[in-house]
């Protein structure tokens, strides 16, 4: 399968292309499914930063369509990682739902990239979701001596149980339930940062490409804080 103009965009823009194959996967709740892949030399030729994610091929109607995904546990001495998908009713997740142990999948790496700030924030707020979980925690992991407050939107009851990885001492998870297209998260993230943020804060969002855009205005312009010191990415488009 030919990956389309979008391909040739990428090749264009340099992007390297690897194929993956998938060695197990494992239901992690109803509604969320980790696959584990071997990595087709990418490691080796890219290495690995927090958050570190790549464009994987999936077929539909004829078709290629590209989704981006953030590597879980990426190792590369065994060349090896997972990928874990929010599941829905989309391509991606009808083929997370289906591959088995020898199956592989296209993938491009281009556009990635994330530097830890530098010097490290007081304290670090994160707002995310299922989608971005596995970011969410790269970003945990990357920064392990930072306390942190996590907004963690929910979409269903099986969310309680996602892995989140949280240090008891140092971590603050809230679960909001998702409600009014995001507006609830908004609303809640708008009433309680301001009185935790101090003086040296760090804000990483990714939600919804609505609700990280309204999130994002929202702190560089109403509580000033300056570019270099938030990150906003949207994950995925609402219906």
């Amino acid at each position: 399968m030919g990956h389309g103009w979008e391909g040739v965009v990428l090749k264009l823009m340099r992007g390297k292309d690897f194929t993956f194959t998938v060695t197990g996967a494992e239901q992690v709740t109803e509604h969320y499914r980790r696959v584990h892949v071997t990595d087709g030399g990418l490691l080796a030729a890219a290495g690995v930063h927090p958050t570190m994610w790549v464009r994987i091929w999936f077929e539909g109607g004829g078709k290629p369509h590209q989704r981006a995904y953030t590597l879980v546990d990426p190792d590369p001495e065994a060349g090896t990682f997972s990928l874990e998908f929010a599941l829905h009713d989309g391509l991606a997740s009808h083929w997370a739902r289906t591959c088995k142990p020898g199956d592989t999948v296209a993938a491009t790496l281009q556009g990635t990239g994330f530097t830890v700030p530098e010097p490290r924030p007081e304290r670090l707020f994160v707002i995310g979701d299922a989608a971005s979980l596995p970011a969410v925690n790269s970003l945990l992991d990357a920064m392990p001596g930072v306390p942190a407050t996590l907004w963690f939107e929910t979409a269903h009851d099986s969310d309680e149980r996602l892995p989140v990885r949280l240090d008891p001492d140092r971590h603050d998870l809230r679960r909001v339930p998702r409600a009014d297209g995001g507006a609830a998260l908004v609303e809640r993230v708008k009433a309680e940062l301001p009185d935790l943020a101090g003086e040296d804060p760090y804000v990483w969002v990714a939600c919804d490409t609505a609700t990280t855009r309204t999130l994002g205005s929202y702190l560089r312009k109403d509580l000033s804080l300056p570019k270099e010191r938030v990150h906003a990415l949207g994950y995925w488009r609402a219906s």
